[in-house]
């Protein structure tokens, strides 16, 4: 919730610190409501058992089986030490059957979540990741943790583990005025030293602030900022005649990020092409990626 003070009159007129309050209130009940609720496949006590002491990278699929079987093999030759985690958000079977049979022959972790009770892109995210830190991570006891976007692909040799050793969290920042959080898609935490926090990865939509927003209050407003290394991240278009907004990649360093869900309808399956051409290079120890950052 945003902090009485914050609201002006205008807000008090139409209400909106109570509707806030109200609609927070929901948002809370049925978060709490799903933490509960069984995984639809998969053995939740197998993959807890699996990841104690790991440094464990959990991707939310969704829908997508080839960037998910791109990602696993990009990671393993990439990022050898860490053992990675699909967490399914996928809403039909279809899409799912797909991506625990990538699971399955890559030898990656699997669980399908429960059925989420939200349409919306964010909040589904925002909700899924709580359920696996509830579910997995807390029982679980990985050594260190990270979350990942399915369309997130390393394209060189890094460990955003290395920076655990002198911070407890790492990743790309996101501000929403004095407000800043670690972008769902692709931040890391020690375990330890977050363990004992009611962690919040949903939305803190009424402060501006998307997935992952919700640890503001709970962490990130408690760190100093700038002591803290931060991963660099730039926005390109991935055609060079486009604007970014029409077509965008974002690199992360050397992690690239399709962006699947912003751009021109019409491009995405040009996108969608382009993005293998460099990734199938790059499985084949062709100089693709290194261009394409350029």
């Amino acid at each position: 919730m945003r902090p009485i003070s914050l609201y002006s009159v205008e807000d008090w007129r139409r209400m909106r610190p109570l509707t806030h309050t109200l609609k927070s209130l929901r948002y809370r009940l049925i978060d709490r409501l799903y933490m509960h609720r069984p995984p639809r496949a998969g053995d939740l006590l197998a993959v807890t058992n699996t990841i104690r002491g790991t440094k464990l990278l959990t991707t939310i699929a969704f829908s997508d089986p080839q960037a998910i079987d791109w990602q696993a093999q990009l990671l393993w030759r990439f990022l050898p030490d860490a053992v990675q985690l699909i967490a399914d958000n996928s809403p039909d079977d279809d899409s799912a059957g797909e991506i625990q049979s990538v699971a399955e022959r890559r030898r990656l972790l699997y669980v399908r979540l429960p059925a989420n009770p939200w349409r919306e892109p964010s909040r589904s995210h925002g909700i899924a990741l709580n359920w696996v830190w509830r579910n997995i991570l807390l029982p679980g006891k990985p050594a260190a943790f990270g979350f990942l976007d399915d369309d997130l692909f390393p394209t060189a040799s890094d460990d955003p583990f290395a920076h655990l050793s002198t911070q407890d969290c790492y990743g790309v920042v996101r501000e929403a005025g004095p407000r800043w959080f670690l972008w769902a898609g692709f931040c890391f935490f020690r375990f330890a030293g977050v363990r004992h926090l009611k962690l919040d990865f949903g939305q803190d939509w009424f402060n501006g602030l998307d997935s992952g927003g919700g640890n503001w209050r709970v962490l990130y407003r408690g760190l100093n900022r700038g002591a803290m290394r931060e991963q660099e991240s730039r926005f390109v278009p991935f055609r060079p005649d486009i604007e970014v907004a029409d077509g965008p990649y974002q690199w992360c360093g050397p992690w690239l990020h399709e962006v699947g869900l912003m751009g021109r309808a019409d491009l995405a399956k040009e996108k969608r092409a382009a993005t293998a051409k460099l990734i199938e290079a790059l499985l084949e120890n062709r100089d693709g990626a290194a261009s394409a950052r350029n």
